[in-house]
């Protein structure tokens, strides 16, 4: 097939597309990333003597006033008598700033919480299709680690999906199994084992594709290694996402 001259020369002045570096995505993404903590009224007086505890990460989906985390991020109890309520925390260092905000729905099953703003909406990530995610592919994840000491300044860690594994560890005798364990066991999933480190604070962390921002999984320590590693006197430092198709069937409930 012959191509025309006019066809060639825009073919050969057109910008190439390459895919967007680490750098450039952590810029796009970075004001998506949000913490998750309480904060009592400016002034109010309370009885832990913090206006503000931060006690994991999220991000932002869907219409920007969406946030997806983890289920055990959200506190069970709330200071009423003072009026601490739950809120998200956005923008970096001592610039950030605070929003309340509602939960709408869980899925304790696989760790999960969205939360609604109560207020302005912020950018939102775009999930990716977790079902296509292969071992040995490159991962990114960006959180609060150690929020309570390090303060709001997003950190990056970047890495593998060393493995795709059943979320609970498997066992010779029953009689070994507690009853989470044995619930799990019905419902099984696979998780994402990855090979970067995550520390308190990361929990709900978007795990992402590097190259476009994509969430394809979300960090979590808590619900995986009570399954796989409660053998364990000490559990490892494996790091842990659940598949993003379950953040999709929680935004998609009604």
């Amino acid at each position: 097939m012959r191509v025309g001259f006019t066809a060639l020369l825009w073919i050969l002045l057109a910008p190439a597309v390459w895919p967007a570096s680490l750098p450039d995505v952590i810029d796009q993404i970075r004001p998506s990333i949000v913490g998750i903590g309480t904060a009592y009224p400016p002034r109010q007086p309370n009885r832990q003597g913090n206006a503000v505890s931060y006690r994991g990460t999220g991000f932002v989906v869907g219409n920007g006033r969406q946030v997806i985390t983890n289920a055990h991020v959200i506190p069970e109890k709330l200071d009423v008598d003072h009026n601490e309520a739950l809120a998200i925390f956005f923008g970096r260092g001592a610039k950030g700033k605070a929003m309340t905000a509602r939960v709408v729905r869980t899925d304790k099953e696989h760790d999960l919480a969205l939360l609604e703003i109560q207020g302005e909406a912020l950018p939102a990530m775009e999930l990716g299709d977790s079902d296509t995610v292969r071992e040995g592919q490159d991962i990114a994840f960006t959180g609060f680690p150690i929020g309570m000491v390090l303060g709001l300044f997003p950190v990056t860690h970047r890495g593998v999906v060393a493995a795709i594994t059943p979320m609970a560890r498997p066992v010779e005798n029953a009689r070994t199994l507690n009853a989470a364990q044995m619930k799990r066991l019905r419902n099984l999933f696979d998780a994402f084992q990855l090979d970067a480190t995550a520390y308190p604070g990361n929990s709900g962390s978007p795990v992402y594709e590097p190259d476009t921002g994509r969430v394809v999984g979300v960090i979590n320590s808590v619900v995986v290694k009570e399954s796989k590693e409660s053998v364990l006197q000490k559990p490892s430092g494996i790091s842990y996402a659940i598949p993003a198709k379950y953040v999709q069937k929680l935004l998609n409930q009604r």
